[in-house]
C-alpha cells in the first residue's frame, strides 16, 4: 500500500496498532509528547531543522484554524491562523511509509527556492524522536511542529485528514487554496503543485 489511509477510524486503529501503538497523545511511557522532553530537544540539535518562525496575530477568513501547536524539538509555539503564504504545510508522521517517500522531495524544493515557505506538521504520533530522525535523514531545514492530539483535524477550514501525507496550500493572504491527499514523490512534482495551487514554482 503506497499509503496509509486514517479513515475508517477501524482502518485507522489497526494500522496504527500494527505499527505499534501510534496515534495518541502520550508514549509508551505515558509522558507528554507535546512537551520537548530532553531526548527530543538533543535529536532536534543533530537536524538543520530550524526554530519556528514567528507568525502574525491575527487569523484571516479561510485561514488556517486558530489552534497553537509546539514547535518540535522545543522553541517558539505556532498559532496556525497565523500563517501567511505562499506556504505548504505537510503533514506527516514517522510511522507513515509514503511520508519517508515525500519528505525528501519536499526538502530538495525548501532547499532550492525561496518563494513558498514550507511547514511539517508531525500529526497522531507518539515517536517524536523518530519524526526528527525522519527529518534529518531527509535533510529538511524547515520548522515543524507537533499534533499529536490531532487538533488539526476536521478543524475548519480543513476537511478530515483521512490520509498520509497530506499537504495544504496556503496563499500570500493566509487562506487555504488547496488541500491535497496524495504523496509527491520528487521535487518537480512540488514544484508543479506550487505552480498550480500557489501561481508560483519558486
Amino acid at each position: 500500500m503506497r499509503r496509509l489511509l486514517l479513515a475508517p477510524l477501524t482502518v485507522l486503529t489497526l494500522a496504527l496498532g500494527a505499527c505499534g501503538s501510534h496515534g495518541s497523545a502520550t508514549g509508551d511511557d505515558g509522558r507528554d509528547i507535546s512537551l520537548p522532553a530532553p531526548d527530543v530537544v538533543a535529536t532536534k540539535a543533530t537536524t538543520d531543522v530550524p526554530n519556528c518562525p514567528k507568525v502574525a496575530t491575527t487569523p484571516v477568513p479561510g485561514g488556517m484554524p486558530a489552534i497553537t501547536l509546539g514547535c518540535l524539538g522545543g522553541g517558539r509555539a505556532v498559532d496556525m491562523a497565523g500563517l501567511r503564504g505562499p506556504m505548504i504545510v505537510n503533514f506527516f508522521a514517522s510511522w507513515c511509509t509514503a511520508c519517508h517517500a515525500e519528505m525528501p522531495a519536499l526538502a530538495a524544493f525548501a532547499r532550492h527556492q525561496s518563494a513558498v515557505k514550507v511547514l511539517g506538521i508531525d500529526f497522531l504520533d507518539t515517536q517524536p524522536v523518530g519524526a526528527l530522525q525522519l527529518a534529518g535523514r531527509s535533510h529538511v531545514a524547515y520548522p515543524l511542529v507537533v499534533d499529536a492530539k490531532g487538533s488539526l483535524d476536521r478543524s475548519s477550514p480543513l476537511p478530515h485528514i483521512s490520509a498520509m501525507p497530506t499537504s495544504v496550500f496556503i496563499d500570500a493572504a493566509g487562506k487555504v487554496v488547496r488541500v491535497d491527499e496524495r504523496a509527491y514523490t520528487s521535487e518537480a512534482e512540488v514544484r508543479a503543485a506550487a505552480q498550480q495551487y500557489l501561481g508560483t514554482s519558486g
